[in-house]
């Protein structure tokens, strides 16, 4: 039976109200070419059992991910999510809730996004830490504006080794606006950010210098000397984080002296799911916090004097004048931030250090792997966290069309975003990734080319 909200007799006073003689006049902006001209060819509608029934017989056709060698990264990363992941963050209290704007009925969940600040804020070095934002890129470009709104300036760099949706995000962001973006090279022999290129393009002008880490060919470097190098221009700088884990083995950005650090959270408990959700994490000092993006919970006691948690800051035109909100964004995505926190929890320090020191491990055993076949060159020689970049001696697209049809995913061609990086390609392992699944990669790829 179709769900019509409306009776015929009040479908008929609206269109009477807003002066149309009948729904189809309400589509009448579209041009007739485009237009459906006769019913979708649907089949017979089905009862609950018969609709299940007919899509496990579908199922069955689906190729399960786990049948598959998976070394795909640039952003979005497979983890092992514990099951008390999923088992906590679907009960009703957090899968159905919304905004906390009542700290009264919303304890629990103002509760787990303190602990999400607070273990983002340790992870990052950082003073302080919001309640999440939707991912990593704009989080970037929301760091971007709030260094904008900090120095008053109009010039931002970006590292060209940052990833591309990151940059694209925030051109995006800054396309009305009248600022300045400017892309720092990388060194083509290291894959880190070229010193010299950031120098000649730095002066007192520059509002922030935004910098992947690790970068987008998955390599680790020291920004200590850049921090340095951009706080004498008067400039801030800001670190974007796709692989957070990265950081259990890495300087952070609060230790390098970053200003801003922000990143992608998908790694900790929450799932690839063909691209996202995601969540976005921001990182900053505590001098800067009247200008972070987004929502901070913070601890308070009651007039009995119990703890409790309220949202502290709230920065948006909802809470406050339009003119001094901090930003656009409307939301965040507190239950992939539960996650998270439950993630994390269940990791601990020493969980954490323990599966970023497995994912360095198991990358190096396939960067080891992949280069020994002949014509198979490592395009940098900086040093990785879980993903690097190789060459192959032919195009990559047909290689990892083969691939494919061995049930493998092999990896990203990196020629569409970095043309000089022809017949390249980025490879990741993580923890997911067993000796076995490194032989497999290595033997069929080899046999490929």
């Amino acid at each position: 039976m179709r769900y019509l909200p409306h009776t015929p007799d009040e479908i008929e006073m609206m269109l009477e109200v807003i002066g149309v003689g009948s729904i189809d006049d309400l589509f009448s902006s579209i041009p007739p070419s485009l237009r459906l001209k006769s019913p979708l060819g649907l089949p017979p509608a089905l009862s609950e059992l018969e609709l299940r029934q007919h899509l496990r017989e579908l199922s069955r056709d689906n190729a399960h991910g786990d049948d598959w060698v998976n070394f795909l990264g640039g952003g979005s990363y497979r983890h092992y999510i514990p099951s008390a992941v999923s088992t906590l963050v679907s009960r009703s209290e957090f899968s159905t809730s919304y905004t906390p704007y009542q700290p009264e009925v919303s304890q629990g969940n103002l509760q787990a996004l303190f602990e999400f600040q607070t273990m983002v804020a340790e992870i990052f070095d950082m003073e302080i830490a919001n309640a999440s934002l939707y991912d990593g890129a704009t989080a970037a470009a929301e760091a971007v504006l709030m260094a904008l709104r900090l120095n008053k300036r109009k010039r931002v760099l970006l590292a060209r080794s940052l990833h591309p949706k990151y940059r694209q995000v925030i051109q995006t962001y800054l396309r009305y606006m009248e600022v300045e973006l400017q892309e720092v090279d990388y060194n083509r022999e290291t894959g880190t950010l070229h010193r010299d290129a950031l120098t000649k393009a730095l002066n007192d002008e520059v509002s922030c210098v935004v910098i992947g880490i690790p970068n987008f060919f998955g390599i680790v470097e020291d920004l200590s000397e850049i921090a340095e190098q951009v706080h004498q221009q008067g400039g801030l700088l800001i670190t974007a984080t796709p692989e957070p884990f990265a950081l259990a083995l890495a300087k952070t950005p609060g230790e390098m002296g970053a200003d801003i650090a922000v990143g992608e959270g998908q790694s900790f408990g929450n799932a690839m799911n063909f691209g996202g959700p995601s969540l976005g994490l921001f990182a900053t000092r505590e001098k800067f916090v009247r200008q972070v993006p987004g929502r901070l919970v913070g601890e308070t006691t009651d007039q009995a004097g119990q703890r409790g948690y309220v949202l502290t800051l709230a920065t948006r035109e909802q809470h406050i004048r339009r003119e001094r909100a901090t930003s656009n964004i409307c939301t965040n995505v507190s239950l992939c931030a539960l996650a998270a926190a439950i993630a994390l929890a269940l990791f601990g320090k020493e969980g954490f250090r323990k599966i970023g020191q497995v994912n360095f491990e198991r990358a190096e055993r396939t960067k080891q792997a992949l280069s020994s076949i002949t014509g198979v060159k490592l395009a940098f020689s900086g040093t990785t966290f879980n993903e690097f970049v190789v060459r192959l001696p032919q195009d990559p697209t047909r290689v990892l069309a083969q691939l494919r049809e061995e049930k493998i995913f092999g990896g990203l061609a990196l020629s569409d975003d970095y043309p000089e990086l022809e017949n390249s390609l980025l490879i990741c392992a993580t923890e997911m990734n067993c000796d076995d699944d490194i032989k497999t990669y290595q033997d069929r790829l080899a046999a490929t080319l």
